[in-house]
């Protein structure tokens, strides 16, 4: 009868694993497909877990364990077969006949596999004959293999034996009585086990509630700290914003100060006030001479304008007179044209008289007399009116000539006062400009106005000083604000337990988290207290009992009787001995099989790279090529190694077929290290083992996967595939 094959692995809580069910599986080859972290060493971890007891936590080694919660599971197997198991304190529950014939070690070394685990096979000769024993048709009880092959004790072996110091039955009634007082004494060790639970669960539960009120400590702690963390958060987010606006006021204040000390010259910018005080007396000193030199100068301009206006003026007289004298000229012209005329006229007048007289015309003597008369009166008034003296006109020269001295003099003068004006001025510029009055020009009125504006610059340039160390003490203020909202910060989070640059969001991250475990260690001490509660009960219902003392003398007559057959037990001794020298004598003619099915899968997995494994005389495994050269496995590459102690397993879970008859093979990522050739050849290798045995592979790869269906097909067999 084929014995039941794993059908489902149920996880309850296991790792990241909660409520989790794996499966349906075949008889032959699984195919459990995942990706990187879809949890498959968990579930291989879990199966084996399941059946041997949970890992202790030692070191840093993953135990998969839930924090808050137990590890708990179930595998399922054919007919509704189950095995579950909890706490490693109340062992494996359910059909545990399926896992007698197959211990821990043998679980790990054979049935659990890695690539890690691959790389050697630890007591290979101890494990070898262990398995061969084990599968030799004896089962893996040495007692239970010596009842069936020593006939000569067939009497005291017999259950049909009807005499009264059978030992089949004296031991089945001792067994029975053994295993009612063991029942008993599990039943009262169970209560002792309940009371010192109890009694172990007190601390515990104090501890428990101390955890607790530790925790309540911690979150209290924390979310104090993070509201302090808040608040000094945006208090130092608002300084810090304040601490850029000052330093932005500030730096704006000094360009400003700069900018009006700029204004006005670095001198007038520095200048105190009884430097200004002095230096607008001696502009006023200036200014007074000053206004003498140009009141000196407008007198002598004045003095100038006047002669000049009254020499202008003689000038427009004598102009008149030079009409004058071009009328007299006329009046010359007018004279010669009254001598010509007369002239003419007493040239005609004579000629006419002389012509008249000699005619003897009185009329003609008369025209001509009389135009000679009126000739000689007219040359007469034209002489006088020429040659009449002007004595005027010597005046107006005498008066002309004064006027232009004068305005000479007044020029001159006029000259000195501008020149002695102009010196006082580059005199005024020069010293204005010592005093650092460039930008007047020389103007005593806008070297005041400069100093008034420097004035205002000045209290200008203080006032933005006052405004610039205003903001830098305000700034240092805020600075220093942070600095001790920085120290209150760290001194926040030391005291709930954080590193002093923390942020609100870790401050957070952490608080959930405590909340979280809190969660976990109020479920944990309610479990506690409902432990505490259902031990109590049943303590105080175990007060009753007494069928345990009843069966220690039950069992003391038992043994009494099985005192006589003491003989007979030294003589089955002697029996497991011998049997013991025929089995090993039987494996050394099994041995060699295990090798040569090794060799035929080494050979199929290497492509024909290595064909025989052996063992030296020594012990020592070793493969050798078809040319006979020999390797040990220390000196073969690690795929090939792989390979080798792959083959031996194949070959030792092929020939012990007794061995886990119910147990899975595990094999995790197994084939990484594989080239392809070799992959597929292994994949063979598996598919051949599937024939004998159930094999679950877990893989991430998928042409892992493909290989191993791949292989399946080949050989015409199944292959489920899984999705994790």
């Amino acid at each position: 009868m084929a014995a039941p094959a794993l059908r489902y692995i149920r996880i309850d809580r296991f790792g990241r694993f909660h409520d989790k069910v794996v499966g349906p599986f075949d008889d032959h080859l699984n195919i459990v497909y995942g990706a990187n972290e879809a949890g498959k060493t968990t579930v291989a971890s879990f199966v084996g877990g399941v059946l041997f007891g949970w890992e202790e936590a030692r070191g840093n080694r993953n135990t998969y364990k839930p924090e808050g919660a137990e590890r708990a599971g179930s595998l399922v197997f054919d007919d509704g077969l189950t095995l579950t198991r909890v706490r490693n304190a109340d062992g494996l529950q359910g059909d545990v006949a399926l896992v007698e014939d197959i211990d821990r070690d043998t679980f790990r070394t054979m049935f659990s596999l890695n690539s890690d685990e691959l790389r050697s096979l630890r007591n290979t000769t101890d494990t070898t004959a262990k398995l061969l024993t084990a599968g030799s048709g004896t089962g893996s009880s040495p007692a239970h293999a010596l009842a069936h092959v020593n006939e000569r004790l067939a009497v005291f072996t017999s259950r049909a034996a009807s005499a009264e110091q059978s030992i089949p039955k004296l031991l089945a009634q001792r067994a029975d009585l053994r295993a009612e007082q063991q029942a008993a004494s599990e039943a009262a060790d169970q209560f002792r086990a309940q009371d010192r639970e109890l009694h172990d669960l007190e601390p515990e539960r104090a501890a428990m509630a101390e955890r607790v009120a530790e925790s309540n400590r911690v979150i209290e702690a924390l979310s104090s700290a993070r509201a302090a963390l808040v608040a000094l958060d945006a208090e130092k987010a608002k300084l810090q914003a304040d601490t850029e606006r000052l330093t932005r006021t500030a730096e704006a204040a000094g360009a400003e100060a700069e900018e009006a000390e700029a204004a006005v010259g670095p001198r007038l910018a520095r200048l105190s006030t009884a430097d200004e005080r002095a230096l607008r007396d001696r502009l006023e000193t200036l200014g007074t001479r000053q206004s003498r030199l140009a009141h000196a100068a407008e007198v002598a301009e004045a003095n100038y304008v006047s002669s000049v206006a009254v020499y202008e003026a003689l000038q427009e007289t004598a102009d008149a007179e030079e009409d004058r004298r071009r009328e007299r000229s006329k009046r010359r012209i007018q004279v010669a044209f009254c001598v010509v005329i007369p002239a003419l006229l007493f040239l005609l007048g004579v000629p006419l008289f002389v012509e008249g007289r000699e005619r003897g015309s009185l009329s003609t003597m008369a025209i001509g007399a009389a135009l000679t008369v009126f000739a000689v009166l007219m040359v007469a008034g034209g002489f006088a009116l020429l040659f009449r003296p002007d004595k005027e006109e010597d005046q107006r020269k005498a008066r002309f000539d004064d006027a232009h001295w004068v305005m000479v003099q007044d020029k001159k003068k006029l000259e000195a006062c501008r020149a002695e004006e102009d010196q006082f001025s580059a005199a005024v510029a020069r010293e204005l400009a010592e005093e650092g009055l460039t930008n007047t020009g020389g103007s005593l009125r806008q070297a005041r106005l400069l100093l008034d504006e420097a004035r205002e610059a000045r209290a200008a340039a203080a006032l933005c000083r006052q405004r610039q160390q205003a903001s830098l003490a305000r700034r240092s203020e805020a600075q220093g604000r942070l600095r001790e909202i920085a120290q209150e910060r760290a001194a926040a989070l030391e005291r709930a337990g954080l590193a002093p640059d923390d942020t609100a969001a870790q401050v957070d991250e952490e608080l959930a988290r405590r909340t979280l475990q809190r969660e976990g260690l109020l479920e944990t001490l309610e479990s506690m207290n409902q432990r505490a509660g259902e031990l109590a009960q049943v303590l105080a219902q175990a007060e009753t009992e007494r069928g345990f003392d009843r069966l220690k003398i039950e069992v003391q007559e038992v043994t009494t009787r099985l005192e006589e057959a003491k003989a007979d037990f030294a003589r089955l001794l002697l029996a497991k001995r011998m049997l013991e020298a025929a089995i090993a004598t039987w494996e050394s003619k099994r041995q060699p099989e295990v090798y040569a099915h090794a060799s035929r899968l080494l050979a199929l997995m290497t492509d024909g790279r290595w064909t025989q494994v052996a063992l030296t005389p020594e012990g020592t495994l070793q493969v050798a090529d078809p040319l006979g050269r020999t390797r040990l496995p220390v000196h073969l590459s690690l795929g090939t190694c792989q390979q080798l102690y792959l083959a031996l397993r194949i070959a030792l879970l092929t020939c012990a077929e007794n061995v886990g008859r119910s147990i899975p093979i595990l094999a995790d990522d197994i084939l990484v290290n594989f080239d392809a050739t070799r992959r597929l050849g292994a994949a063979r290798a598996l598919v051949q083992l599937a024939e004998h045995r159930q094999v679950i592979l877990f893989t991430c790869h998928e042409e892992v996967a493909r290989t191993l269906k791949k292989a399946a097909k080949q050989q015409g067999r199944p292959a489920t595939l899984i999705n994790l």
